[in-house]
């Protein structure tokens, strides 16, 4: 079989592209004249520079594709990020839909994220079926991670439109993923800082954990049996902060924390990250303030849906985590 994908450079389509190879499919990617090549340095692939606001083109890059992933996404809380954010996750999505259509390609896999789908705690998992019940409390009314909630809910309701013209699209929505090719780092950042220093806190919070490897081959997974017009959690462990960071030392050797944020800190750690924003937006990302809200939030998900219909694999996270240091520590991160 013959794909295409976008967002292949980056950390989840790394991982996919891989995937696809190893089963000896051939794979079409498409990237940017800037995007960076260290994800596909080496590999059996064909990369295709296409302007995403060209359907005709990428109708073209599409003759003989069996299937497209649109992997690309983005998190940008620089200045213009909202619609950069709009572009990639709406104005793509929509183009290449109308693309695959016309290049008579059936099957259309969208990769959005966990934001767009609610949550709780252990005995009250959020699952597919429920929507973020105040996005302004939880999102907040505006800024990049209330952008980036919007702009990835929009994609997923611009790609279902599609299922009425005959394409057949399933979204996929990833939880915290950890593994290998964690390029900027993003979900990998605690581990990297982990394994520099020690750090004694840890935030009241949790969240749900994937493998790279589970994660990209459930993308594959609903590629080959997804059902067309459903969305699929890709989540494995919910555990809490102290668990995960725990398990993080327990691997690179460090001590694990003790003790928890105090809620004043947070507080005072996001009144500082929206001063820093303003000079270094991608450097304050995490220390936006409803980033920072999140984590003293548990906030689980059910893979369940995924793991009857997609087969969903669950890795141990010690081993996740064990092949995300191993990754780090062999490309230089960790000097």
């Amino acid at each position: 079989m013959r794909y295409l994908v976008t967002g292949s450079t980056g950390f989840i389509g790394a991982n996919v592209v891989r995937h696809l190879l190893n089963r000896g499919d051939e794979v079409v990617c498409l990237v940017r004249e800037s995007s960076p090549d260290t994800t596909l340095r080496g590999l059996n692939v064909d990369r295709v520079i296409v302007d995403l606001n060209s359907i005709e083109s990428l109708s073209s890059a599409m003759e003989g594709i069996d299937g497209v992933f649109h992997l690309a996404g983005s998190f940008d809380p620089s200045d213009g990020g909202a619609e950069r954010m709009k572009f990639i996750h709406e104005t793509a999505t929509k183009n290449l839909c109308e693309a695959a259509i016309k290049a008579g390609v059936g099957r259309f896999v969208l990769c959005s994220s966990s934001v767009t789908i609610g949550f709780g705690d252990k005995d009250n998992q959020g699952t597919e079926s429920q929507m973020v019940s105040d996005p302004d409390a939880i999102y907040g009314r505006s800024g990049p991670l209330r952008a980036y909630h919007d702009t990835k809910l929009n994609s997923e309701t611009i790609g279902f439109s599609f299922c009425a013209k005959g394409l057949d699209v399933v979204v996929v929505n990833p939880d915290f993923v950890v593994g290998p090719w964690d390029l900027k780092p993003t979900s990998g950042a605690l581990i990297v800082t982990m394994s520099k220093n020690w750090v004694p806190v840890f935030p009241r919070g949790g969240k749900s954990f994937i493998d790279a490897d589970d994660c990209a081959a459930a993308h594959l997974a609903a590629m080959d049996r997804g059902r067309s017009g459903e969305r699929y959690l890709l989540g494995v462990w919910n555990l809490t902060y102290k668990q995960f960071m725990t398990e993080v030392a327990a691997v690179i050797g460090q001590k694990p924390p003790v003790l928890p944020v105090p809620r004043l800190v947070l507080s005072a750690a996001g009144l500082v990250g929206s001063v820093l924003a303003k000079l270094n937006p991608y450097g304050a990302a995490g220390l936006e303030p409803n980033v920072l809200r999140s984590m003293n939030q548990l906030r689980y998900r059910s893979g369940d849906k995924a793991r009857r219909e997609l087969g969903l694999q669950s890795t141990p996270i010690s081993e996740s985590i064990l092949k995300a240091y191993e990754w780090f520590l062999s490309n230089g991160y960790l000097k």
